[in-house]
This record gives structure tokens, sequence and C-alpha cells, in this order.
């Protein structure tokens, strides 16, 4: 009788680690920045194109208030897709992602292990366990394709 075999696919740690960094990176600018392009233009324009009489009005300001509430809902949904990944971590983990990704000022590897009292190998390997499991939560994984 033949065997089933099943073979899972590798994970590209490097990737899938830059992945997830990008992705906390992406939530701290979330959190800080509301671009100035989209906030609405206080002076008028005047354009050569006659009206038109389809009756559709397009001011710029209801354009840009547009585009603003949607990059907010978008936004915000990332927020919160990121904090429920985060809290999904067991503590110590949770606290190695806090202190290193998402505190507003960035730090460095060596003052998270010695703040948090952890030896440097030890922090480097819950670090590492912790981007991989916040890559499957977040799904962002990469694997090794086979050429």
């Amino acid at each position: 009788m033949e065997q089933l075999q099943f073979k899972l696919p590798e994970i590209d740690r490097e990737i899938t680690r830059a992945a997830v960094e990008a992705a906390l990176e992406k939530y701290r600018f979330y959190l800080l920045t509301v671009p100035d392009e989209r906030l609405p233009k206080v002076t008028t324009t005047f354009s050569l194109v006659p009206p038109t009489l389809t009756y559709a009005f397009h001011s710029s300001t209801e354009e840009v208030a547009i585009a603003r509430v949607d990059f907010e809902r978008e936004r915000d949904a990332y927020i919160e897709k990121i904090r429920r990944a985060v809290n999904r971590l067991n503590g110590r983990e949770r606290e190695v992602i806090i202190r290193k990704y998402l505190q507003e000022d960035c730090i460095y590897d060596y003052e998270v292990y010695n703040e948090m009292g952890l030896s440097e190998r030890s922090y480097y390997r819950i670090k590492g366990e912790t981007l991989l499991r916040l890559a499957f939560i977040l799904r962002v994984e990469q694997y090794i394709t086979a050429n």
C-alpha cells in the first residue's frame, strides 16, 4: 500500500519578518499622521471649462472630505486589525512587540531586552518566534518557492 505524503511549504523567515515589521511600521504611521493633501483647499479655483448640464456637483472640498473619510475608515480598520493580532499574543511576546515596534519612540533591541531583564539570546528567540506568530495571525507569511 502506498503512503500518502504531505509536504508543508517552507517559510522564508527573512521576507516574512520584513513583512511583519512593515505592517507594524504602517500601524505606527497610521497612528501619527494624517496627510496634508487630504485637507480641503481654502482658496477657490477657476476653470476655463464651461459647466455641464448634468446637474452633477463636484466640489473639491467634497471630494477631499470623501477621500479623508475613506482614508480614516481604512486607517481605523487597520489599527484595529493590528491591535487584535497583538492582543492574541501571550504577555511576554506582547511586551516585546509593544516595546520594540508600537511605542512612539524608536528604540534599539538592546534597550528592550535590558528593560525587560532578558538575556540577549532569549530576547532574540522570543522576538523571532513572535514575529513568525504575528505573520500567521496577520496572514502576511511568505513561502519559499521552488524553481
